[in-house]
């Protein structure tokens, strides 16, 4: 029997979120509340604001979605939490958070697996990617509706480099999470914990050497201006998923739910052609400071690879799987 998606995600959080529930859900008005770490106009904040608009107007009203921006209900950590709960009812929260909790997940960020922003905008929709929303109601007590992405993540450099090796010794501000942390270690980078507002003072008084960070997001903050050198590693990634409640996806009627996970992936999909499309502009005005642009050499990629995966192929057999999707995007 084919089973759909809506059919899966909603056995899926009966079966992980065992709650006493009415015998009928009538539809009726409800007012969500969404979270997530990204500052205002960032392209995740604009799918989410999307998703709101959409599902008012569909709705006449009846359903509603309040964005909460830039961890204004705390970080990751904390939203995942009140997900968990049932106090939050969506959030917009990174793969490497959620990689935290489930190595598969973690997966997704593993180097190399893909080499530019398009075989990003590729993966997030192959059926492999898509799959692993299938481990989140049981390790985490939500449901998974939609990818979203940004532009594959560059080293901004403080210092003159000119290749890969050169992060050798470099103290580093890195996504502290295991899957990004074992990479930049396997470098021989320093990974340097500094909150992501204090990043640019860091870079410019030398507390750190540099940090890696997506093109769109460096932009926005400018950290070209406190660099000598970005190096375009084409190695690692961050896209988040979609999250909703389990708790809160089971007294939702089946309508409900149906409509929701429509208008989230339509904003995500409009999101991740976004980010696609942005790139060259964003990397023609990085082309314009004046900073050095390097493109790492792709067989400084291999004995990498090898390495990484004796530590997350244990962990994480899917990553197998993974590779074998990115290698023909």
């Amino acid at each position: 029997m084919t089973i759909s998606r809506r059919h899966l995600l909603a056995l899926a959080a009966g079966a992980a979120l065992p709650l006493a529930a009415p015998t009928v859900l009538r539809a009726q008005s409800r007012e969500f509340r969404l979270g997530l770490i990204t500052p205002p106009n960032h392209p995740w904040n604009n799918a989410a604001l999307k998703v709101g608009e959409t599902l008012k107007a569909e709705t006449n009203g009846r359903l509603s979605l309040t964005v909460f921006h830039a961890g204004q209900l705390g970080n990751e950590g904390a939203m995942m939490q009140q997900l968990q709960s049932g106090a939050l009812d969506m959030a917009f929260i990174q793969a490497a958070e959620l990689g935290s909790r489930v190595p598969a997940i973690a997966a997704i960020n593993a180097p190399y697996v893909v080499r530019s922003t398009e075989a990003v905008a590729k993966l997030v929709r192959h059926p492999v990617a898509l799959g692993l929303f299938d481990y989140l109601p049981k390790e985490t007590g939500t449901i998974g509706l939609g990818w979203g992405i940004t532009s594959i993540r560059a080293v901004f450099s403080a210092k003159d480099i000119s290749s890969v090796a050169d992060l050798k010794g470099m103290k580093l501000r890195i996504n502290p999470t295991p899957a990004f942390r074992d990479f930049y270690q396997i470098l021989g980078a320093a990974p340097t914990p500094i909150p992501t507002p204090q990043v640019f003072d860091a870079m410019a008084n030398g507390q750190v050497d540099g940090l890696e960070a997506d093109l769109d997001f460096s932009w926005n903050q400018r950290f070209d201006r406190v660099s000598k050198t970005i190096l375009r590693m084409n190695a690692v990634h961050m896209p988040m998923i979609a999250l909703v409640s389990g708790r809160v996806w089971t007294t939702l009627p089946a309508a409900d739910r149906e409509l929701i996970s429509k208008v989230t992936r339509a904003a995500l999909d409009a999101e991740i052609d976004e980010i696609v499309a942005n790139q060259p502009g964003l990397l023609e005005n990085f082309s314009k400071q004046p900073v050095k642009i390097v493109v790492a050499d792709v067989k400084d990629a291999d004995p990498v690879i090898a390495e990484y995966d004796k530590i997350w192929l244990p962990k994480a057999p899917v990553l197998a799987e993974l590779r074998k999707v990115g290698a023909t995007l």
